[in-house]
């Protein structure tokens, strides 16, 4: 059964989900999950919505980038500067590789959804062409 979704066996022998087929982004040869980016982003004091998508990169294939919506009383300096270290944090402790740090950090007053309110990455890439 072909699902769309991408995932691995943990060693303990679980399934587990990660992202779905066309959002992960393919940086050279590494295979880095929109989802966990988006995860990690979301949890920074400040940003209130975030979105990852991967962007065409001459070098590379794809680099990913991160739109985020920040709440209006924050120093968006300061929201980049957590998202940063958040992500950094993360590829030391070996759950991220280390071409998941984005190339470039966008804040964007919204992000595009679908009719049913999911981030609608395809919009995304279309406007960012």
């Amino acid at each position: 059964m072909h699902t769309g979704d991408v995932g691995h066996i943990d060693p303990a022998g679980s399934l587990m989900i990660t992202d779905r087929m066309k959002d992960v982004i393919k940086s050279g040869g590494e295979w880095i999950s929109s989802l966990e980016l988006e995860s990690i982003s979301s949890a920074v004091n400040g940003v209130v919505e975030v979105a990852a998508i991967g962007v065409p990169d001459p070098k590379w294939g794809e680099r990913p980038m991160l739109l985020v919506v920040a709440d209006d009383v924050v120093d968006r300096q300061a929201v980049s500067a957590g998202i940063t270290a958040a992500i950094k944090s993360a590829i030391a402790a070996g759950s991220l590789s280390k071409w998941a740090m984005p190339d470039e950090i966008r804040f964007v007053d919204q992000i595009a959804k679908t009719s049913v309110g999911k981030i609608d990455k395809k919009a995304i890439r279309a406007a960012l062409s």
